[in-house]
């Protein structure tokens, strides 16, 4: 009786540990080539008015390196640079090599830190200026590897 006492965890162990695996997690690091809309949104603080633009936009992000392309030529700026993302907190943060020393861009660009989300397939990345009166969002679906 002790014997079979002493085996039963060694037989535990070897059926639990050779049953069905769970799947792993999913990357949650987009990497890839995305198409979709980027939009930004202001409200006037002294009058509470409110504009957008947006413009559709491609975004090549590598294991390192970014790049934007697609309809540059108003609204968004096209770039490139480097990128580092925190998983955990799900942020991305974008240095564009484009962005102007001056600090006063004509366009928008893809540069600061950003929350976003990631499914494997969706891509969503905003942020939102001071007291909240400025939104970018970026809305991307990946097309490609």
């Amino acid at each position: 009786m002790k014997r079979i006492l002493y085996l039963l965890p060694l037989v535990f162990a070897f059926t639990t540990g050779c049953g069905p695996k769970s799947a792993p997690a999913p990357n949650n690091i987009p990497e890839g080539t995305f198409s979709g809309k980027f939009k930004y949104i202001h409200e006037h603080a002294q009058t509470g008015a409110v504009d957008s633009s947006s413009a559709q936009i491609k975004l090549q992000i590598g294991q390192s390196t970014f790049a934007v392309t697609g309809d540059t030529s108003t609204v968004h700026a096209g770039s490139f640079g480097t990128y580092e993302v925190n998983s955990y907190n799900t942020a991305i943060d974008f240095f564009d090599k484009t962005y102007p020393i001056t600090g006063t861009p004509t366009k928008f660009h893809l540069n600061g830190i950003y929350s976003y989300t990631y499914d494997g397939t969706n891509l969503h990345i905003i942020a939102f200026g001071a007291f909240d009166t400025l939104g970018y969002g970026y809305t991307l679906i990946k097309t490609g590897n």
